[in-house]
């Protein structure tokens, strides 16, 4: 249904997307002006993602009602947009007459948003407490399906090399997802949540998340994008017009609404993951173009993100922005 009151609902957009990528911006800026350096920058992503968000995503992922899983239709979306962006992506890379060795990076740059910790940001900003929980289920399997994804499309472009064992090991070495598996097996388990997790996962989150954005932000080499391809600008726009576009109309398809279609949509319509230039350079392919999608990507998002929300919200189709 339309919404007469489109200028408020802008402004409630914005609410949403400015003060994520605000944070980005800032450590963007705090970088050129030497206050933000390389060291740090590692010393704080290395603590936050080891600690910070594992304990964060736990603290969500405890307090999730696991007897909804099987009806959780806003999940299964989020699966199934996945691999149809996946197989679509392959299609049009190959119908472009892109290089076989850049294929895989150009899939990879389609699919792969940063749902653990843009994505998570933009849920909490959209939502409060109640989005980080409903963002729990989605990021942990996501995050498992991306990287299955991404070893087997970098090892049949690049020819990585990279065995099942070692995927199944740096899966299970992940602190993200031993963060959310401890939580799932606490909630399975019968044992009472102790009144100290929800503050705890809402202070967590107010603290690292910002910590996080200032690092993504100050990790950005725009230098780079004077080396920008036309391939990279393809990626970028599935990565934030075509992919989240999929994952709406199969959401809706399904029968999604409100609150589980706005996170999904955030989840799936945040840029690049920085993981993926990490794993293009460790398979030894072309690691400037892998850095250029997620420098472009996440420029661009703070318009695309703002613009599909906005949508979203004008008719009433994703809930009401806590």
């Amino acid at each position: 249904m339309y919404s007469p009151d489109a200028l408020t609902l802008f402004y409630n957009a914005l609410s949403v997307s400015l003060p994520t990528f605000g944070w980005v911006v800032a450590g963007l800026l705090l970088r050129r002006l030497g206050l933000l350096t390389e060291p740090l920058i590692n010393r704080v992503s290395q603590l936050a993602f080891s600690f910070g968000l594992p304990l964060m995503l736990f603290a969500s992922a405890v307090r999730v009602d696991y007897s909804t899983i099987g009806s959780a239709l806003y999940l299964w979306a989020g699966v199934l947009a996945t691999f149809l962006t996946v197989g679509l992506a392959w299609i049009y890379s190959h119908w472009r007459g892109h290089a076989r060795a850049l294929q895989g990076i150009f899939v990879q740059g389609a699919y792969r948003s940063n749902l653990a910790i843009i994505g998570i940001a933009l849920a909490v900003a959209a939502y409060g407490e109640e989005g980080l929980v409903l963002a729990a289920m989605p990021v942990a399997l996501l995050t498992v399906l991306y990287n299955v994804l991404a070893v087997w499309m970098l090892n049949a472009t690049l020819g990585a090399g990279t065995s099942g064992t070692a995927l199944l090991l740096g899966i299970a070495r992940n602190p993200l997802i031993i963060g959310i598996s401890a939580g799932i097996l606490w909630a399975l388990g019968g044992v009472p949540v102790p009144g100290f997790i929800a503050p705890m996962g809402a202070g967590i989150s107010t603290f690292f998340l910002p910590l996080m954005l200032l690092c993504i932000g100050g990790a950005m080499q725009l230098s780079n994008l004077r080396k920008t391809g036309l391939i990279a600008w393809e990626a970028t726009a599935w990565r934030l017009c075509v992919a989240p576009l999929l994952a709406v109309l199969l959401a809706l398809a399904l029968g999604v609404r409100d609150q589980p279609l706005g996170i999904l949509f955030l989840l799936l319509s945040s840029p690049v993951a920085a993981a993926s230039f990490v794993m293009v350079v460790a398979a030894r392919g072309d690691g400037v173009l892998a850095a250029n999608i997620v420098v472009l990507s996440t420029l661009l998002s703070i318009f695309t993100v703002t613009a599909g929300f906005f949508l979203l919200t004008l008719f009433s189709l994703a809930g009401q922005p806590g």
